[in-house]
């Protein structure tokens, strides 16, 4: 039972990164309708910018976490400019071409600028934690799930209960119909860029003590997190909180149990077995056309 414990509470930690990752997706499908498969670089990045931060700058933590969800919340603009506003008018298809093109820019760009070898980051919290009933509770974990939990809530929040969150869903369904009622379709989108790559910096700033901050982070995290996104129901915001955690947990105990060369490949047959029986997903709507 605790073995059983141990592994549901480290699958929660890294579901969790999963989750955030989606919200990142679920936030853009909201207020533009397209998929940024460069999400998971923003993880990337920000884990990378916060190892500049101490190593090179010598900065404070927690300082140099905020200057770090700052900096990317910036370039979530920037990348919004550089991939999303000339291709606006396009349809969806042109503007994910361009994010994977983004993708393999920036994963170029920084493997130039660091180089092939991992880099080591300390965890936020000196103690590595504590046990309870037979189970170790990593501080590390304890702060992903905390962090995440908070951040979960505040988009609920925002969506649901907020003239913000309504704004940005009305963008989303009608954009021209928006704009005539006097929502800034504009401020909006970028906003949300915004906002999705401080959510993936946060995520690559959690993750990266546990992980070795590498080049290669951001794909896998991404695959994970938009694996999640089907698996809850594309688009929705409580699915990608449930798919996130399902898939670290389903990956953990697949890897201790199982096989832990192939871990990566119980996420894709848990996604591959819901598009067989549920495409929609768990919190999707089954959507009908005329022919």
């Amino acid at each position: 039972m605790a073995m059983f414990l141990q592994l549901l509470f480290t699958g929660m930690g890294i579901g969790a990164v999963y989750a955030l990752v989606s919200l990142g997706f679920v936030l853009l499908i909201c207020a533009a309708n397209i998929v940024n498969f460069a999400q998971g670089d923003f993880a990337m990045l920000g884990a990378y910018l916060l190892v500049l931060g101490l190593n090179v700058f010598s900065l404070p933590y927690p300082v140099a976490i905020v200057l770090t969800i700052l900096l990317m919340a910036i370039f979530g603009v920037l990348f919004a400019g550089a991939t999303y506003w000339p291709l606006r008018f396009r349809g969806a298809l042109p503007v994910i071409i361009s994010t994977i093109g983004a993708q393999i820019f920036l994963e170029n760009i920084v493997l130039y600028l660091y180089g092939p070898v991992p880099q080591v980051l300390p965890g936020v919290f000196n103690s590595p934690g504590f046990t309870v009933g037979g189970v170790f509770m990593d501080s590390q974990y304890l702060t992903i799930l905390a962090t995440a939990s908070l951040l979960v809530l505040l988009q609920y929040l925002v969506f649901e209960k907020t003239l913000l969150g309504k704004k940005i869903q009305a963008t989303n369904q009608d954009k021209e119909m928006a704009s005539l009622l006097g929502i800034p379709v504009v401020f909006m989108i970028l906003l949300t860029f915004a906002y999705s790559a401080a959510l993936g910096a946060v995520a690559g700033v959690l993750v990266g003590p546990i992980l070795f901050v590498s080049v290669g982070m951001g794909g896998s995290i991404a695959l994970k997190a938009f694996a999640a996104n089907i698996i809850g129901g594309y688009g929705s915001i409580p699915g990608a909180i449930v798919g996130g955690l399902l898939l670290g947990v389903a990956e953990t105990f697949g890897a201790a149990y199982i096989s832990v060369p192939y871990k990566d490949a119980f996420a894709f047959l848990i996604v591959l077995a819901f598009l067989a029986v549920r495409p929609q997903g768990l919190f999707g709507e089954k959507v009908a056309e005329k022919a």
